[in-house]
């Protein structure tokens, strides 16, 4: 796995994930309209262009090695899948569904039924309520009149809806609307810190985090009913040379 590839004109540069999923066209639609870019931390190209597209193509390699007999090399470039992540929006641009600039498309904070909105206490929520019946519900909840559905896609009608719910949202905290919308259609989450996502109802009923060695961490994912994994250990100080060894690969001299 390389940030640029194994080949091409930047392939022996320099990099990092945020020059990769600039390049790679990821980083320019994130953010507010009107606004500089926002990197989504290191999440687009190290892990999931990065990381996880490495996984996924050596477990087909695995496979398709399992048919034919030969092994072969996989050229996992950060730059390559924070493209290929970007997949649904290059369709929805070629369909005239993602058009505009950055901010004022459909998912990127540009629609009224896709945002994130300020609460009376200062924290914040996301609604995502994309479909009719979800945006009805949403409205009917929170207070606000149903408009007319039919022009729930209609641009022109985003921004002063954009205003009234946000008028509406500052009104209370983000735990009264929590009480009140939770578990509906209305397509609503609070936006939690990473120091609260761990004792959400929710995720502590699932064991969506661990504690390992003092260290609360999220649990490994996804989940197998019959190879269940293993909770990580926590944090140790090891020289390289053992980590490798664990591994069963010769030691090499260094530290980490």
């Amino acid at each position: 796995m390389t940030g640029w590839g194994q080949d091409g004109p930047y392939a022996r540069a320099a990099g990092h994930d945020i020059n990769y999923i600039a390049l790679a066209g990821a980083l320019d639609p994130i953010g507010r309209e009107g606004q500089a870019p926002v990197p989504p931390l290191n999440l687009v190209g190290d892990f999931g262009g990065g990381g996880m597209l490495l996984a996924f193509g050596v477990m087909c390699a695995l496979f398709e090695a399992r048919a034919s007999g030969l092994g072969q090399v996989i050229d996992a470039a950060m730059v390559d899948g924070a493209a290929l992540l970007m997949m649904m929006a290059h369709e929805m641009r070629a369909i005239g569904m993602w058009d505009g600039p950055r901010g004022t498309n459909a998912m990127d904070t540009g629609a009224p039924f896709y945002n994130v909105y300020e609460t009376a206490d200062g924290r914040h929520v996301a609604v995502g309520a994309m479909e009719n019946n979800f945006y009805r519900k949403l409205l009917e909840l929170v207070g606000l009149d149903p408009v007319d559905l039919a022009t729930q896609w209609d641009r022109s009608d985003w921004r002063p809806m954009k205003a009234r719910l946000a008028e509406v949202f500052r009104t209370r905290t983000r735990d009264e609307w929590c009480a009140l919308l939770e578990h509906t259609d209305a397509c609503f989450a609070p936006v939690l810190s990473m120091d609260e996502a761990p004792s959400h109802p929710h995720l502590a009923r699932r064991g969506t985090f661990t504690d390992s060695g003092g260290v609360v961490r999220p649990a490994p994912a996804p989940r197998f009913s019959r190879t269940p994994a293993s909770t990580p250990p926590g944090p140790v100080e090891a020289s390289l040379d053992e980590v490798l060894a664990g591994w069963g690969i010769a030691a090499t001299g260094s530290r980490v």
